[in-house]
């Protein structure tokens, strides 16, 4: 399988979502400081890795304490594997059994802290359970917590050619089943929220930008940057460089930051996409006009006995596709080189839908 990465780096605005060890009575954010002194907030992966987890709706993975008294390690159970699990194949486990080596798959999904953008300025709030306290005429208790509202960013990368497939346990899951969990996963961190003290905090991304490419590194994650409410475009354009510009695309909502109009039109500068997905070619096919982006050819090649759709997208508005032509393809059904390939896909979603024997 060709060795495929895929990368995004997104802005979100949020309050104070992660609280670290308080002093006394004053709960304290998690924060790290930078330059001068300056402090910034941020949501440590490990959170947002949890709040992903929670709301992914596929079972969690069951864990069990081994060793014996204070020397106890909370960790997977021995006998979980990627197959049953997407929690496990995305970001990964130990596993170890006493009188054997222990098992290691280190995570294909791989997430950076969410670190403000704005330096926080020791702003307090003031808090009592008053309310309860008056029911039974005592004084009420008082505590203060740190707050900070900001923008903030985060990066994700995922291995897309490890998806499901566990060379421990001999395991490889169906391109199918591939396909499913990436969808899954990026649907979920498109909504993505977090409770924390009583609130919701909507961490779905406002600005994002990011692709799939044969380099499997967070591009965008030193170049992303927000400044009095404006995205430092300059700074971004400079940083995308010529060999992945053909396959990067980002989005915005409007009216958001202050230079919106700005960023759509020096991004719009890149106006061709050649992509060539290992799985769920039809997702491209769905989701980039959402973007901006139309359908103008498709291709098929084979390498190693397995078969890959190169799909090329111009910016700019096209017809709409129907159902058939997002999942089958626009222009594949009609090569001679593909027919093979059409067919087999037809059959398969035939017997998938009518579950019966080919005849």
């Amino acid at each position: 399988m060709k060795n495929k990465g895929l990368t995004f780096t997104a802005i979100f605005l949020a309050q104070s979502a992660n609280y670290g060890e308080g002093i006394g009575n004053v709960a304290a954010l998690k924060k790290l400081s930078r330059n001068k002194g300056e402090q910034y907030t941020y949501i440590s992966r490990q959170a947002i890795r949890y709040n992903i987890i929670e709301q992914l709706g596929e079972e969690k993975s069951p864990v069990k304490a081994e060793g014996s008294g204070d020397k106890k390690v909370v960790q997977f159970s021995a006998d979980t594997t990627i197959k049953d699990y997407p929690e496990l194949d995305f970001f990964g486990y130990m596993k170890t059994i006493k009188g054997e080596n222990s098992k290691n798959r280190s995570a294909i999904v791989r997430l950076s802290n969410a670190i403000s953008l704005e330096t926080f300025k020791g702003d307090l709030e003031f808090l009592t359970n008053k309310g309860l306290a008056d029911r039974i005429g005592e004084f009420p208790n008082i505590a203060q917590a740190e707050i900070h509202k900001s923008y903030y960013k985060y990066t994700v990368t995922i291995d897309l050619d490890r998806i499901g497939i566990d060379e421990l346990d001999k395991i490889e899951v169906s391109n199918e089943k591939k396909s499913r969990r990436v969808r899954k996963l990026l649907d979920t961190i498109s909504l993505l929220y977090r409770d924390i003290k009583g609130r919701r905090e909507d961490l779905k991304p406002l600005f994002i930008i990011g692709g799939v490419y044969d380099i499997k590194n967070p591009f965008f994650e030193n170049i992303v940057d927000v400044k009095n409410n404006k995205i430092l475009v300059d700074k971004l354009c400079s940083g995308i460089y010529d060999y992945i510009e053909e396959d990067t695309i980002s989005g915005i909502v409007k009216e958001q930051f202050e230079n919106d109009t700005e960023v759509e039109e020096k991004l719009k500068e890149i106006t061709t996409l050649i992509l060539s997905p290992n799985i769920a070619p039809w997702l491209l096919r769905q989701d980039l006009p959402k973007l901006g982006f139309y359908l103008v050819k498709e291709a098929l090649v084979e390498e190693n006995g397995h078969n890959y759709e190169i799909l090329l997208f111009h910016r700019g508005k096209g017809n709409s596709l129907t159902k058939e032509q997002i999942y089958f393809g626009q222009f594949l059904p009609y090569l001679p080189e593909a027919r093979d390939y059409f067919l087999k896909r037809k059959q398969k979603d035939f017997h998938k839908n009518h579950n019966c024997s080919s005849s």
